[in-house]
């Protein structure tokens, strides 16, 4: 099976052109395939297919099996491969995705995609959309327990559910420890990404996130989203703002009220052929 290795500010996504439909992943390929040590090595795999409707299909899947409904470093990652391997040659593209239709827009220099812009759709407060298991319309600053600890929460989805948590310091340590417990606790019958998020000035964040399925990532494009539009529906941050992720930086605009964009780089990193 022929691949092609790429990372988003580190999360990084083993690509695979499945449009002759003839790519059978089961779960324990999958894991075998992230596997650090002893396959290639990813916090997720994108198939590359046909779509009936759009230019083209991503599908995705986390390092632990599970299908993610979408991604945004991998949707970058996806619209550079697709345009460079000549697949999609437009500069804005029109992804069949299971959270619906995402849209990059590419920048082109010398035929290389040197930086994607993603319509990642409107954000979603509506707890039982997200879903969020409280009672309550919506998770805006809102206090959950958990095993006796209590955190002040906004949710929101961005296609997928996420919880962000401001915080005065990021610790990696809290952020393992609190996200897993976080992601799996009853509040989210569909688990959650979990962001912590510290806050510089109304324009500039940085953001940690413990990915459902993936674990604690260099950088979610999702979560930054998330954690800017929750700063801007709790009144903290402006409508333009740059995200600090482990792995690099974001710039993530949203007017508030209509959808949110992305901004970041993607990076071609190797490619190769492995068995299965």
């Amino acid at each position: 099976m022929n691949f092609y290795k790429y990372h988003g500010l580190g999360n990084d996504f083993i690509i695979i052109d499945n449009r002759d439909n003839n790519i059978n992943l089961i779960k324990d390929d999958i894991i075998a395939l992230c596997h650090r040590n002893y396959g290639i090595g990813a916090d997720g795999i994108i198939l590359v297919e046909n779509s009936k409707e759009q230019d083209i299909k991503m599908t995705i899947y986390n390092a632990d099996g599970s299908q993610a409904e979408m991604c945004g470093n991998a949707t970058r990652c996806f619209a550079k491969y697709v345009y460079e391997k000549d697949i999609v040659k437009k500069t804005k593209i029109n992804i069949e995705t299971l959270a619906g239709v995402i849209i990059p827009e590419l920048e082109i220099k010398n035929g290389k995609v040197i930086n994607v812009k993603v319509d990642m759709g409107k954000p979603i407060f509506e707890a039982k959309d997200i879903p969020c298991n409280i009672n309550k319309k919506t998770a805006i600053n809102a206090s959950i327990e958990i095993d006796s600890n209590i955190y002040v929460i906004t949710a929101v989805s961005i296609g997928v559910p996420h919880v962000v948590i401001f915080r005065d310091t990021l610790i990696d340590e809290e952020v393992i420890k609190e996200g897993k417990i976080i992601e799996n606790s009853h509040y989210f019958p569909m688990k959650t990404n979990v962001n912590f998020a510290k806050i510089f000035g109304r324009n500039e964040i940085a953001v940690r996130t413990w990915e459902r399925g993936a674990g604690y990532t260099l950088a979610c494009g999702t979560g930054s989203c998330a954690s800017v539009a929750a700063g801007i529906i709790n009144g903290l941050l402006d409508s333009t703002v740059l995200v600090h992720t482990r792995g690099g930086d974001l710039t993530v605009h949203w007017d508030g009220k209509n959808n949110i964009f992305m901004e970041g780089t993607a990076t071609e990193v190797f490619s190769g052929k492995i068995d299965i």
